[in-house]
Formats: C-alpha cells, sequence, structure tokens
C-alpha cells in the first residue's frame, strides 16, 4: 500500500493481491456500473449491474443501459 499525490489529492493506492475476495468485490462500488446482454422472456434486453455483480436493473438495449447509468454518474463498463 502506498499513497500518491494527484491534483492536489492524497490517494491510497493498494496492490490487488493484498484484497480479500470481499474487498475486491467493492473496487468501483458506486462509481461504475457493468451493462451485459440477457434474455427476458425471449427477448434480448441489458442487464445494468453493480461493480460487485449484483443486478440493478434492465434496459431494452445498451445505449438505453448506458444512459441510465451515466444518469446515476456513474460510468457504465461493457461485460461480455
Amino acid at each position: 500500500m502506498s499513497n500518491m499525490e494527484a491534483g492536489g489529492a492524497t490517494r491510497r493506492v493498494i496492490s490487488v493481491r493484498a484484497l480479500t475476495a470481499a474487498e475486491f468485490g467493492q473496487l468501483g462500488a458506486g462509481h461504475i456500473a457493468y451493462v451485459r446482454p440477457i434474455v427476458v422472456s425471449g427477448a434480448p434486453a441489458f442487464a445494468i449491474c453493480a461493480a460487485d455483480g449484483t443486478q440493478m436493473a434492465v434496459a431494452p438495449d445498451a445505449a438505453m443501459a448506458a444512459a441510465a447509468i451515466r444518469q446515476h454518474e456513474m460510468e457504465p463498463l461493457s461485460l461480455h
């Protein structure tokens, strides 16, 4: 673990090898959400999932899923 300064703010840097499974699962929580294709009632859709994989919502297409994520001030990531 070490500290870095970026833009006047001190940021803590830790090795991912030192994280517990629970800590690793919380990486990006509140900052990123994943979009992944799913099938709902036989129709294609896109799941919006939290950083830990918990499904939070479903959108009819990837663009709407990304827009919903950005509307909540998070960054969308695609999961294939």
